[in-house]
């Protein structure tokens, strides 16, 4: 996300009623009162602090105490299950999908920042996807195909059985032993 992005993300939470763009990293009182800010809630993880969001909050400094003071500052828990190291690790772990399906959709590799070797990786491996796919539809359709030829023979064979009793029936009764 970009920061215009991040800013709006951070916009539509429901505990945020408004989001001072480009923040001074350090807040005044002059700051706070012109802005009419009451609360400052402030995630004590660093990597929030680092993240351009962040202008948004406050860093802890001695104007921290001052806000804390006034009862403006309200640390925020972490909350648990979230981590923002599994998040990292995991759109780090998908971003080869990310980049195969957005290149799928039309977006240059130039937009997403993808080397020409990579580009080619990619829309390589898109290629083999498909053609698995198609195998596999081949597959499925030849799996269905054999078991109809299957119940047709059985139902051939069993028609032919029915036939030749009946032909051997009627040759018995024709030319056996009581026949003619």
């Amino acid at each position: 996300m970009n920061e215009a992005e991040r800013y709006e993300a951070l916009r539509h939470c429901r505990y945020v009623d408004e989001v001072i763009r480009d923040a001074p990293w350090t807040l005044t009182p002059e700051f706070l009162e012109k802005h009419k800010v009451l609360i400052l809630p402030r995630s004590l993880s660093s990597r929030i602090r680092e993240s351009s969001v962040s202008t948004a909050y406050t860093q802890i400094s001695p104007k921290t105490l001052l806000i804390s003071e006034r009862g403006m500052f309200v640390p925020t828990q972490r909350t648990e299950g979230i981590s923002t190291s599994d998040i990292i690790t995991r759109i780090v772990r998908d971003y080869d999908v990310y980049a195969r399906r957005n290149l799928q959709r039309g977006y240059t590799a130039k937009e997403l920042n993808v080397s020409f070797i990579n580009e080619k990786k990619y829309r390589f491996q898109n290629q083999v996807d498909k053609m698995k796919e198609k195998v596999k539809n081949v597959e499925e359709k030849s799996k269905e195909f054999v078991n109809r030829v299957e119940e047709k023979s059985h139902d051939l064979i069993q028609k032919w059985e029915e036939k030749s009793r009946e032909f051997i029936g009627n040759f018995l009764e024709l030319f056996g032993p009581d026949g003619a």
